[in-house]
């Protein structure tokens, strides 16, 4: 077999006989998506004329930028039609946007690279600068604009290749975060595409829904339906689930929450009871609780199997008395670091910061930035826990919108670990 060869130095040219006689042109270059593997070339796409016909991987003898070989002359003249999970290389990615998983971004594709393998051929490297110029082969290119095929995540428009794809733990690697950064850049058919990706695992879209802007999240949610919709709210946290349910219109929220289960209902119907610019309505009702007569190697066992919650509401473990009156705070690292006998109750302070459900947004930031605070609890007039505020929180709420549109600080490359010596 010859060497590589990019894809766009061999799209419309002759296909060949065995004989050398011109039999048609290459339309395009079928693949298979293998996962974390390469890509391998299932067929080809020949042009006929005005019809458009399959040719095997296997009728191809050579490869070669003057045009393909084939084994025959003699070809399967019915039409060509798309079988479920083929992506053709020149439709589907030449021109397209893949995400770049290393660098968590969108990068255009303007050709790519087939390299011959064990099992045929395979696109094993993506092009991704424009040149004036044709691609040089491999080996004189040294290396610029491209990139292996495994650092990027191909979004692929077309619902039929949807069995041959999955996430495979590339986009696994991504943070909820910058997933839902993506899919705000997107554009309709890459965030249809990137949706029904991240949507193979429920638990990562939830938190990613979580972490779209308000009118991403409500223009998204509303191409589903009222029990889609409920799917994806019962995930998220019941913060975040109400505030969802307040983007959307009014005809659609009790539907949206009469399919809810009947705890998660209740959760978000509390939430949505408080102003959204109170404490009450940024609060989380993720609250780690424990009695003062406790030990702190009891209340450490607690947090240990709290994985239920969200780890930015275990910064702190709250005491409480007997009538679940708030009667302290024990910081997360004094509880690590406290007797593993000593009692709760000892540790605690007695008089923690925390605010009632009416508290303004501003006021509760100022608090915690004067004492220095993770977490501050929600109370009602009876001292009784109802909440909590992280600081998280507090900043996705007063950081200008603007100012969280801005482009982010340059962030160092995701390095996957290497592999333990003698691993595969």
């Amino acid at each position: 077999m010859e060497g590589s060869l990019g894809l766009a130095e061999v799209v419309g040219r002759p296909l060949f006989g065995r004989h050398g006689e011109v039999v048609g042109r290459l339309s395009d270059v079928i693949v298979r998506l293998r996962g974390p593997e390469y890509p391998l070339v299932t067929g080809v796409v020949g042009e006929l004329g005005r019809r458009e016909v399959f040719v095997p991987a296997d009728q191809v003898e050579r490869w070669g930028a003057e045009g393909v070989t084939l084994t025959s002359g003699r070809l399967d003249v019915r039409a060509f039609e798309r079988r479920g999970g083929e992506v053709l290389l020149r439709t589907d990615v030449l021109g397209h946007r893949l995400i770049d998983v290393r660098e968590a971004e969108f990068v255009r594709v303007y050709d790519v690279l087939l390299e011959p393998v064990a099992a045929g051929w395979a696109v094993t490297r993506v092009g991704t600068r424009r040149r004036r110029t044709r691609w040089l082969r491999r080996g004189g290119r040294g290396g610029s604009g491209w990139r292996d095929w495994k650092s990027f995540e191909p979004l692929i428009g077309h619902a039929a290749t949807v069995p041959g794809r999955r996430v495979h733990g590339r986009l696994g690697r991504l943070k909820p975060a910058v997933l839902a950064d993506l899919l705000e850049e997107a554009d309709r058919g890459e965030s249809r595409d990137l949706l029904r990706a991240v949507g193979a695992d429920p638990e990562l879209e939830a938190d990613v829904f979580g972490e779209l802007e308000p009118d991403v999240q409500a223009r998204l949610l509303l191409k589903r339906s009222d029990a889609e919709i409920a799917a994806v709210l019962e995930r998220m946290a019941a913060d975040d689930a109400a505030d969802a349910v307040g983007e959307l219109p009014q005809e659609r929220r009790q539907p949206v929450l009469d399919a809810l289960g009947a705890r998660q209902r209740l959760r978000v119907l509390t939430l949505l009871g408080f102003h959204p610019a109170s404490a009450g309505g940024l609060m989380s009702l993720d609250v780690l609780t424990f009695p003062g007569s406790g030990t702190a190697e009891e209340a450490f066992a607690a947090v240990r199997d709290a994985g239920a919650l969200q780890p930015e509401s275990l910064a702190s473990v709250f005491v409480t008395a007997e009538d679940h009156r708030l009667a302290g705070v024990v910081p997360l690292v004094e509880l690590v670091q406290a007797d593993p006998a000593r009692r709760l109750g000892d540790l605690a302070d007695a008089d923690p910061v925390r605010v009632g459900p009416d508290t303004d947004v501003e006021d509760v930031a100022l608090l915690m930035t004067d004492h220095n605070l993770l977490v501050v609890p929600v109370v009602d007039d009876g001292d009784r826990i109802l909440g909590l505020i992280t600081v998280d929180d507090v900043l996705e709420v007063i950081v200008p919108r603007d100012w969280r549109q801005r482009a982010g600080a340059t962030r160092p490359p995701y390095r996957p670990p290497a592999p333990p010596p003698g691993s595969a």
